[in-house]
């Protein structure tokens, strides 16, 4: 059995941490000394390596212990967690766009995000995507998973208004998330990455 303060330096935690977990009933200990001092098990120290992975991830206390007394709940948790973080990094760019433009050097940028437009494109071509390719590409993202596409052209940092002309491009109709092939519409031959 371990102490509280054996097990708070064994994750790196406060005394306090714990005595906290242990008030709001997230981790109790699993007995009591003579002197009754509180006493953990290696089940409590799992239980302590569960809590301290889902607080790693983002997620609040009461969450947490939602997921440790239903574990069927953790795949749409995590999920809800991920789409949190996508709009989290996205407002995190916009506002080091919004800085970097304040300061008057665009230049603060480059190497900050780790994959943008142009990096984006280079790689596809480097991987063999023709003109065709992307648009085919972009097209049946659009179709099967509109949201997602929509995110994911946000993250490779393009402004709104161009990802609405790429979304646009990616499908026959020109309305995201029409049915159709994904090649574009009349005939367009250039990129929806590269618009």
């Amino acid at each position: 059995m371990l102490t509280i303060s054996a097990l708070a330096r064994r994750f790196g935690l406060s005394r306090s941490a714990l005595l906290h977990y242990d008030r709001i009933g997230l981790l109790r200990p699993s007995g009591r000394s003579a002197k009754d001092h509180r006493r953990y098990s290696e089940a409590d120290a799992t239980r302590l390596e569960a809590i301290c992975t889902y607080r790693r991830a983002g997620l609040s206390l009461e969450v947490i212990q939602t997921l440790l007394t239903d574990s069927r709940r953790l795949t749409a948790v995590l999920r809800e967690r991920l789409t949190a973080l996508e709009g989290e990094m996205a407002t995190l760019r916009g506002q080091q766009r919004l800085v970097a433009g304040l300061l008057q050097e665009p230049g603060l940028l480059e190497g900050l995000q780790a994959m943008d437009k142009a990096t984006w494109v280079a790689l596809l071509r480097a991987s063999g995507f023709t003109e065709a390719d992307m648009n085919r590409w972009h097209g049946a993202f659009e179709r099967t998973a509109p949201d997602r596409h929509q995110r994911f052209l946000a993250f490779l940092g393009i402004p709104p208004e161009e990802i609405s002309g790429i979304r646009d491009r990616a499908t026959p109709s020109g309305h995201p998330s029409a049915p159709g092939d994904g090649t574009g519409s009349g005939g367009q031959t250039s990129s929806p990455a590269e618009s």
